[in-house]
């Protein structure tokens, strides 16, 4: 079994589409190996993935590469992804199935508050991140790879990253209020977390505020 790294957090029909939505992509991930999968949800809101067949360990493990695995215990030093559960004075609180502290000084995010920081790299909550574990002797801290990941954000053209909808959900509504010439792509970030590309020419600011009536969902623009 393999615990993705993703959480699935909404209710009643968003749910169900979601795990639609997940079931595709896990189809599409392992669907020419030689195995069959049984998708279910933790009492933690983490997808696992129950996998048989000649080519189980092959299957699992390109699962991991693509959404990241919550195990059952944390290595120090290892790298592990969780998502981003909350954030205060102190620093952020990843949850990878238990909680873990990120405190501001090894965010390596540049200055400012968590709250600020935030908002500057246009982090929705539940965002998947990697990170390094501390143990008990060290504190834990962004992985190098996350950190370039969200210092490029803010080096494009612009970004309104949004979570409690899948990217099919997010592409629909952005073309319905007709901005289909607005964005470059959807960038899936987790299951129900998008990063919408904006074009050179699309304000991220003023793209939230046309959307943001019809996706009831944490919405974050990332302005270069």
């Amino acid at each position: 079994m393999v615990v993705l790294a993703t959480k699935l957090y909404v209710s009643g029909d968003a749910r169900d589409r979601s795990l639609d939505s997940l079931r595709s992509l896990v189809e599409n991930d392992i669907g020419e190996l030689d195995v069959e999968f049984t998708l279910g949800v933790r009492h933690d809101d983490f997808p696992s993935v129950t996998i048989e067949g000649d080519d189980a360990v092959v299957a699992r493990n390109v699962l991991r590469e693509e959404w990241g695995e919550i195990v059952p215990d944390l290595e120090a030093g290892e790298t592990s992804v969780g998502t981003l559960e909350s954030w205060d004075d102190e620093g952020f609180v990843l949850d990878a199935g238990q909680p873990v502290r990120i405190p501001t000084d090894e965010l390596g995010l540049g200055p400012g508050t968590p709250a600020q920081i935030r908002e500057r790299f246009g982090l929705v909550q539940h965002l998947p991140m990697s990170f390094i574990y501390g143990g008990d002797d060290e504190p834990s801290r962004l992985s190098d790879a996350e950190r370039d990941r969200l210092f490029e954000w803010t080096r494009g053209d612009g970004r309104l990253n949004v979570n409690s909808a899948t990217r099919a959900e997010v592409r629909a509504t952005l073309n319905r209020a007709g901005h289909a010439q607005d964005y470059v792509t959807v960038e899936r970030l987790g299951l129900l977390e998008q990063s919408v590309v904006c074009t050179e020419d699309t304000d991220p600011p003023g793209l939230l505020a046309s959307i943001g009536s019809y996706l009831p969902a944490e919405l974050r623009c990332v302005v270069p």
